[in-house]
Formats: C-alpha cells, structure tokens, sequence
C-alpha cells in the first residue's frame, strides 16, 4: 500500500513539475560591458536576477537537477551577456577538449543558452560552451529536439570565456547581435532555455522543464523579459581568404602538377535586425572533407553529404520543403563522362576535363518580421565549363562545352502560427544558358497542431517542370515522351506532381500516424533537388509506446510497429508490402540496445531495377532482423555494434551486414577511433546489361567493406589536428545470368565471363585549424586519394587484405593547401579610424 501511495505522489510531482507556469527571467541593461574573463566579478552580475530551478530532462525525467546553477543575462546596444555559475566539486568537473560543435558524447561538462529570438515556438539560437571553453552553436527550427537541437554546421562569431572555481565552474558569453536577428520592437520578448550537461551523471538539466512526451523543443522554452530600447549597430561584416596549394595528379605513367591559387570573400550585412544577406564571392571549397564514394550497383543516383560551409550553415528555411540539394550547384559537368569516354576509344586525348562546375558567386537573405513569417531568397550563378580534346590523328585541339552557365534559385515563405503550426511556400528554379533545359519547382507545405500539441496534420503538395528538350539517357527511362532531332534523342518538355497527407498523435506515451504519398510518373524536382525516383503511391501507418520514466533496470524505452504498401502510379500497379517491428532499450549503465525485424511476406515487383519504362523484375519475399547498440560514451573506450541478417524464400540467399565502433580517448587531448562496416549479399539479384532490346540481371555475390580510422588531437580550444582515413572495397562475383519476360520472370541465360570485379576508393584527409581571433582561422590541409579504381586483379585479389595492400601500390592524387580567413567587422574598424 505505501508502495503505491508512494508512486502516486511521484507521478503527481512528476505531472506537476511538467506542466508548471512558464518560467520568465529578467535581463539587465548595463552602461558599461562586463569583460569576458570567466569571473563574474563586475557589479552588474549581482545585480540581476537568476535563473535557477533546473529540472532534469535526462536520466530522470522531471526531477530537479541533482546540481544547483545561477544563471544571469544582461544586455546593452552591441550584444547580450551571460553568465553561469554551475556549482560543482572542482574535481569532478570533466574537461575534455573537443573540437568546436564536438562536444556530443565526449567526456566534459556543457552549458549552452537558447534564444527564440521572434518568440515564434519554432525557431531560434543555440550558444553553448564545454568547461574546457569549447565553443558550440546551432540554429533551431521546427524539427529540434532535445536531444538533437539543430544545425551545429552554423558557426557564429561571439566570446566566451569558462574558469575552474573552489565550488564549480563559471561560463561566461558575450552575443553580439551581428550573430542574432530579430524584430525592430521596442520592447522585446524572446523564447529563453538554459541547459546544463553534467558528463559524470548523464545529466541533461533544462532551466524550464523539457517534456520528452511532448512534440518538439523550441515550445518548451521560458521568456527572456526586461530587453527594451535596443539600438543596435550595423550588422556588417567581411571575411576575406586567401589560399594556395599545389595538386599532384596521376595522368598515366606520369603526375600533373597544379598550382592552386584563389582568393574571394564572404560577406554579411544585416539588412535590419530582421533579415540578413550572406554572400560569397568567388568562393574556394577545397579544404572539404572528401565524399563516401561506394560501388553502387542501383538504378539511383547516391545522395552525398553537403561539406561546403557556405551551403551548410542558416539553411534550414531553404531545406524545410526538402526540394533543395545544395550539392547540385557547383557540381560535376553534366557532359564530363561523355567527354572521358571519348578519352578512352582512342580518338581523342583528354587534355582538360573539369570535373567540378565553377562558382562564381552566391548569396542567402533570410529572415522574418514581427508578424512571424519568415522569407528567404538563395541565388548562386556557376560559370560554363568546357573540356579541351586532342585529335590524335590531325593533332587539331578543340573545344567542348561540358556545362553552360547556370542561374539557380530559391524563394521560401514560411509563416508560423498558434505554437508548432507553419504553411510554407517554396520555389526552385534552374536557368541555363542557350537552348540547354530549364527547370522550376513549386512546393506547399503546411502542419497544423492542436492547442495541446498533441494532434497534427501536416501535407504537401509539389509541381515540376521542366522546360526545353533534355538529351536523353538512362537516367529518364521512365519517360518515353521523345523527339528524335538531327540523329539525337531527345525528352519533351514535361510536368508532373507529387502530394503527401499524414495525421498523426505527435505527443504522449503512445502515438501513432497514417501518411500517403504521391508521385506522378512525370515528377521530376531533381535539377535543384533530389528524387530518387517517381511514379509510386506509398501508403505507410505506425504506432509506438514510448517509455519516458525511469524504471528499476531501464532509463527508458520504445518499441513500435509500421506497415508500408508501395504501388506504381501509372499504371497502377502493385510494388511491395512491409512490415517493421522494431524497439530500443537504455539501460540505467547507459548502454542500450535497439532491435528491429521486419519481413516482405510476398513477391515484390520491381520497376525500376532494369533501367527500361514498361519492364519489372519480380524479387522473392524475404524477412529480416538487426540488432545494434553501444556502450557508455562516458568512458574511456566506448564501442558501438550492429548485426544484420536477411534470407529470401530462394535457397542460399543469406545477407549479412555488421558495424563495429570503437573510440579510445587517451587523454583530454588525444582520441583514436575505428569504425568497420560490412555487407555480403550471397545472391544478390541486380541489372548486367542489356542485349536485343531486353535487359538482364545477374545472381552475384556482392561484398564491401569499409575501414574509417579517425584521429584528434587538440592543442587549445580553438586548436586542433584532425586526421580521417578510409578505405573501401566492394566485390563482385556473378554466379548467373538470367533474361527476364514480360512478367518479370527469370529466363536462364548463357553465362558472360570476365563480369567479376573488385572495386577500391581511398581517402585521407587531415587538416591544422587554428582559430586566432573570432571568425578568423588558418587552416592547413593535405588530402590524398584514390577515387573508385577498378585496377585490381579480380581473379589474383579476392581477400580484402590483399586488395588493400595493392590499393597503395597505385598512384595516388594529392593536395597540399594552406587557407587564411580574416573576419572584419564594419563597427571595429569605423572605432579604429
């Protein structure tokens, strides 16, 4: 009986504490700054109010933090100024140095401010900084969580300042608001959250308390009061670069040498304290980290990451309606393989072929006004490209136009209303130069919550076109829509669409959603963005319990189910079903498990594996099951695993994949970690070509297996040596060729020799960043690869060891470059003349 009348008032504190009076803290406005040295020792500090109360969020949901914390906000025309007192015994305190925005899972205590700047319960600001004075900041919008705040990609230019004390830790910032935009009130009122991460608990504790059983994250903030009369300056700074290098490239038997030399500017100039334009002037993306290049045997164009810094920080209104794949601007000429093929059949010598499209500039507008709507513009104009071949027989060079000159465009409208509810309208359009294709691409979208944030309906509805006649290729297949002009094939100008519906329960323990989606056979948004394919319905339905109190053995867990049926759209034709049962566990030593199961109880029909409108391949039915997890981040060695097995109803068709994690930190300095994945598909059926207008598929066996090995070494907070190397290797070894009928049947073939292949892709990166000064960084880099070479014996080099010890007896690329970028800000220098 006590037992239960005991978790009666734990239930009741816990609904008490979770659903209590947003909280509200009082800003200061001080005369005279406070100087960021980690001491708080100014008058002014004491002066202002306090946020305290914390309220854990991680691993005991709705508890008060198990350490006390002040936390003081003041604020004067230039910049807002936080100070933390984040009590502690000293020697407890971790402080690991990391990389900046790296602070996830390593072993050092974190305080971070959030700012809703235009109070919309959507977006906002993260400023956090480590006990280590490790700095970390991120935009927010409507997808942050509190476990995943937002887009760490955006770095800012602001201070901040930590020191070690008898009784804990103080963190001190300084924000210009160069760094922030909000509206021209006179009197302000901003969504405020603190937070304070203490490693050796697994504490994550919230100033107002975050529920976790309640959608979303900005909407649980607090308010920051007391902000009046603000005049702040021009927001105007520059950033000038200058870098250099020299490229070392295989060209046969011999190596190219290039010379890199560039120089250009970034700029920022706020318009108002609204909005702000960025913009890029002749802009230099070498010092990137290379792309995951994989063999990839699919009919789909693989989607890599977006490492260019101007095209990955403030996007997150351009990337809301998700038609916006930065990575198509500045891209691969779309006629550069054309043009080595040419290479290859002897006629002609290569003697330049771009394999990237220049960018001569880009800008970004963004921001909202005081009625909540949020505006953005993103323009970028590529240069044309061309490729310069040799006759070998006249010895006459010539020129050919590779890629014309390109204007690409993005124009979003994103109003929010009533808490989490948005309706977003945005356009993409491509203009080419000449009689090339142009593109557009018009998406609505909107979420609808109720008041208690418990119910949404959310949609979309998408229209494409795309102007001018297309060369056509593979890549179309799956539209017949043709015009022969001159001997050449080309694709009419065509237009199509695509809609989506989901309502689902977004919040509590239990939740559940319905969704279809629809993409008509003409659907194409990929000349700014990234389909993999269209022509399908998919209709897909889900419910998961959610586990958010603690229990005897596990801090919290979930299990679920989700079913999905995929058809063709024109014509209407069944595709496949699927179910997914899937769970994870956290345990109260902090490791956890997560397993799922799922199965394809029927034949699956195929349509667009064999690369031909009309065709399909059947696929048996198969199950599945993984199994995946990893240990407490907070020690020294921290692993992480995944085990994957799927068999079909053919006999002798197991798959197995496994990932294996390891990360060793050897000091607060120093951090080694190895992460291995691997695939064996023992029959994997897949596409080999096509002979008298039918195509093919062969039964293979397909392996890869990909080694990162990862190194950090940080001197100070704002310096560090990085080091990432990977190998990949992928086989395959056709067993059988099959021709397929009409109905997607496997007719048996005559089998074609010389099929099997081993393909090998190595990268190195590594790279000295020092930042000197706010926003001003050197950066040393060295890069050297080999890019997806099929050159290893497939018959002499079957084992993975052998191929990666034959991987470095081929030649190599390399790049040595070395990057300075100076920030300016307009104000300091007008204060020097």
């Amino acid at each position: 009986m006590w037992r239960r009348l005991l978790l009666f008032l734990n239930l009741l504190l816990f609904s008490i504490v979770l659903n209590a009076q947003q909280k509200t803290l009082t800003a200061l406005r001080v005369t005279v700054a406070p100087r960021i040295d980690g001491n708080l020792d100014e008058a002014a500090w004491q002066d202002a109010a306090a946020a305290t109360g914390f309220v854990q969020n991680y691993p005991a949901a709705g508890k008060p933090s198990v350490h006390p914390a002040k936390v003081y906000v003041l604020y004067d025309d230039a910049a807002l100024y936080i100070g933390a007192y984040l009590y502690d015994d000293p020697a407890l305190i971790r402080r690991q140095l990391t990389q900046r925005d790296g602070e996830s899972r390593q072993d050092v205590d974190f305080f971070s401010i959030f700012l809703d700047t235009y109070n919309d319960k959507q977006n906002g600001f993260q400023f956090g900084v480590t006990s280590a004075n490790v700095q970390t900041d991120a935009r927010l919008g409507g997808a942050s969580s509190s476990f995943d705040y937002g887009d760490k990609t955006w770095d800012a230019v602001w201070q901040s300042a930590t020191s070690i004390k008898t009784d804990g830790w103080v963190a001190e910032l300084r924000i210009p608001y160069i760094s922030l935009r909000f509206t021209p009130r006179e009197v302000q009122t901003w969504g405020l959250q603190l937070l304070r991460s203490t490693r050796r608990d697994n504490e994550n504790a919230f100033w107002n308390p975050v529920d976790p059983a309640v959608n979303g994250f900005v909407n649980q903030f607090g308010l920051l009061e007391g902000l009046a009369g603000i005049r702040a300056p021009l927001r105007l700074s520059f950033s000038p670069y200058l870098s250099g290098g020299v490229r070392f490239n295989p060209e046969g038997s011999r190596q190219r040498t290039e010379l890199l030399r560039s120089g250009g500017m970034d700029v920022k100039w706020g318009i108002n304290r609204s909005f702000t334009l960025d913009a890029t002037l002749i802009p230099d993306f070498g010092q990137v980290v290379s792309d995951n290049l994989v063999n990839n045997l699919t009919p789909y164009e693989i989607r890599f990451q977006e490492n260019r810094p101007f095209f990955t920080e403030g996007t997150e209104l351009f990337n809301k309606a998700g038609i916006f794949y930065s990575r198509r601007v500045g891209a691969r000429p779309s006629y550069y393989d054309s043009v080595e093929t040419l290479g290859e059949r002897g006629q002609y010598a290569v003697e330049k072929n771009p394999s990237l499209t220049r960018l001569y500039n880009a800008i970004k507008l963004s921001g909202r006004t005081d009625k909540k709507l949020g505006i953005g513009v993103f323009n970028a104009v590529t240069a044309p490209m061309e490729a310069r071949l040799r006759n070998l027989q006249s010895g006459k060079d010539s020129a050919v136009e590779t890629e014309p000159m390109a204007n690409y465009n993005l124009f979003v409208l994103d109003q929010a209303f009533n808490g989490r509810s948005f309706i977003t309208l945005t356009n993409a359009s491509v203009i080419r130069n000449g009689s090339a294709r142009d593109a557009n691409t018009t998406a609505f979208d909107w979420g609808l919550y109720d008041k208690s944030n418990k119910y949404a309906l959310s949609g979309t509805l998408r229209g494409s076109n795309v102007f001018g006649y297309t060369p056509y290729s593979s890549l179309y297949f799956y539209n017949t829509d043709t015009v022969t002009r001159d001997g050449r094939r080309f694709l009419r100008p065509y237009s199509g669409y695509a809609a989506r519906l989901r309502l689902a329960k977004v919040s509590g323990q239990v939740r559940y959603s319905g969704q279809v989606n629809i993409e008509s056979d003409k659907y194409d948004p990929n000349d700014l963005g990234y389909l993999q394919a269209p022509n399908e319905i998919t209709y897909t339905a889900g419910i998961s319990y959610n586990q958010y109190q603690a229990t005897r053995t596990f801090i919290n867990y979930s299990y679920g189910l989700t079913l999905y049926h995929t058809s063709l759209y024109k014509p209407h034709r069944f595709s496949s079903f699927e179910a997914v049962a899937s769970g994870y566990v956290i345990f109260k030593n902090f490791w956890d498990i997560s397993l799922t199961l799922g199965a394809v109880p029927q034949v699956q029909y195929d349509f667009f594996e064999l690369r031909k409108w009309g065709s399909q391949l059947q696929r048996p039915a198969f199950y599945y099951g993984n199994v995946s997890g990893s240990s407490d981040s907070r020690k020294k060695l921290y692993v992480s695993f995944g085990f994957g097995y799927e068999h079909s109803t053919l006999a002798a068709s197991p798959y197995y994949s496994t990932n294996l994690g390891a990360r060793y930190r050897f000091s607060n300095r120093f951090m080694l970690s190895l992460d291995l994945a691997r695939q064996h598909d023992e029959l994997q059926i897949g596409y080999a070509g096509s002979s008298n207008g039918r195509s093919y598929i062969g039964y293979r066996d397909f392996k890869d297996l990909a080694s990162v090995l990862s190194g950090i070494y940080n001197f100070t907070p704002r310096m560090n040596l990085t080091l990432r190397a990977r190998h990949y290797w992928s086989r395959v070894e056709y067993e059988e060729f099959f021709q397929i009928d009409e109905k997607g049947g496997h007719e048996p073939m005559a089998f074609i020799p010389g099929r099997d292949y081993n393909y090998n892709v190595f990268n190195l990166d590594a790279f000295y960043t020092w930042d000197f000064r706010p926003g001003s960084r050197i950066i040393l880099g060295w890069k050297n690869a080999i890019h997806g070479t099929t050159a290893i014996d497939a018959i002499m080099n079957q084992s993975y060891g052998r191929n990666l010890v034959r991987t470095f007896d081929l030649a190599h690329a390399n790049e040595l470059s070395l990057r300075i970028i100076y920030f300016l800000d307009y104000n300091q220098l007008r204060r020097r003349r």
